[in-house]
């Protein structure tokens, strides 16, 4: 649920549910009130996705250093699979990526290198 990747991917699954009655949103916060640093826009669309999901975790009541990590953990263990935006960049998402390889998950890159040709 952070800005950027994470709510586009839950409004995308919010939007699909109308053609897949099957798919599901769970929101995983790892502490009440992460949404405070937001931008107002960014709150707004956050609180949205709250209402809207079918189920929230919140694993925190506040603030605590290891609770991204927890996170991620969290949602690679409850995941049979992981579509990720990865550049290639050490943190939070390389980490997330190398566990759900690692426990053999299936996962899909949406990140397109621009130095790549894009054939259409």
């Amino acid at each position: 649920m952070a800005v950027g990747f994470d709510l586009a991917a839950a409004e995308a699954v919010l939007a699909l549910r109308n053609e897949l009655p099957e798919i599901s949103l769970v929101a995983v916060i790892p502490f009440e009130g992460m949404e405070r640093k937001f931008s107002e826009g960014d709150r707004v669309r956050f609180r949205d996705i709250l209402v809207n999901a079918d189920k929230v975790v919140s694993l925190a009541p506040c603030y605590s250093v290891e609770l991204y990590s927890l996170r991620n953990n969290f949602l690679v263990d409850n995941s049979s699979a992981v579509i990720a935006y990865f550049d290639g960049s050490k943190g939070g998402t390389a980490y997330t990526v190398r566990r759900a390889i690692k426990r053999l998950h299936r996962y899909m890159n949406l990140y397109i290198n621009p130095q790549q040709e894009i054939l259409f």
